[in-house]
């Protein structure tokens, strides 16, 4: 018995690339490739018409890139999922898509497995952590913001205490297993304190809650890194 079909975009302007990606991904039963683009227009066009699961986008392509796409993209109520390609990962390219909505992303020479693993958790609304990886790249950037460029979120605000330190778990690349044992609570009750925060903030998913706790200074980078 097959699930539902996971719909895809693939947006890169190397067409090598662009088709690689797209027959590898086509070898899986539960994925469908329904377009390709070779740039962040063409992608938002194609997007539009295909209505797909989920976009893997490169982020650096001519005329409109990949942030762009992303934002626009993203920003539409019942918009796909987005995972930005690229080709090295402390890239501050890949780290304004991810403040503009992107669930994650994949160096180019990413595993098969680890292609498809991605999708399937993209697409089950999940967003790709690849902890060790993201925060390094959201820590790095964020430290390179200028305060003053990010308003704190008027949601913090709202957020219970116990809400806020959810955030700040998450935020340190925990997972909700984790984060349930640390706070000595059940793995549901994790889900629905994400849920909430996730609401109150009005973010899409947990990448954007990771982005903004450094952002807003609730995680300072470089406090709870492991050596």
């Amino acid at each position: 018995m097959t699930g539902p079909q996971v719909r895809i975009v693939v947006a890169d302007d190397h067409q090598v690339v662009r088709t690689g990606f797209a027959a590898l991904l086509d070898t899986q039963p539960d994925f469908t490739v329904v377009g390709t683009a070779s740039d962040g227009a063409e992608a938002v066009r194609v997007s539009r018409q295909t209505v797909p699961d989920v976009v893997l986008m490169d982020v650096r392509m001519p005329g409109t890139d990949g942030i762009e796409a992303t934002r626009q993209l993203a920003g539409e109520a019942g918009g796909p999922r987005i995972i930005i390609l690229t080709t090295f990962d402390l890239d501050e390219y890949v780290y304004d898509a991810l403040r503009a909505g992107a669930s994650g992303f994949l160096l180019k020479d990413v595993t098969a497995e680890r292609l498809f693993d991605a999708v399937r958790v993209v697409a089950g609304g999940d967003a790709l952590l690849a902890p060790a990886v993201t925060r390094r790249l959201i820590s790095e950037f964020a430290r390179l913001q200028p305060v003053t460029a990010v308003p704190p979120s008027a949601g913090l605000g709202e957020l219970t205490p116990r809400e806020t330190e959810v955030l700040r778990l998450l935020a340190e690349g925990l997972s909700n297993p984790e984060i349930a044992s640390r706070l000595v609570v059940t793995e549901e009750t994790v889900k629905t304190h994400v849920s909430r925060v996730l609401h109150k903030l009005g973010l899409r998913d947990r990448t954007q809650a990771v982005v903004l706790a450094y952002e807003s200074g609730l995680v300072t980078p470089g406090s709870h890194e492991q050596h």
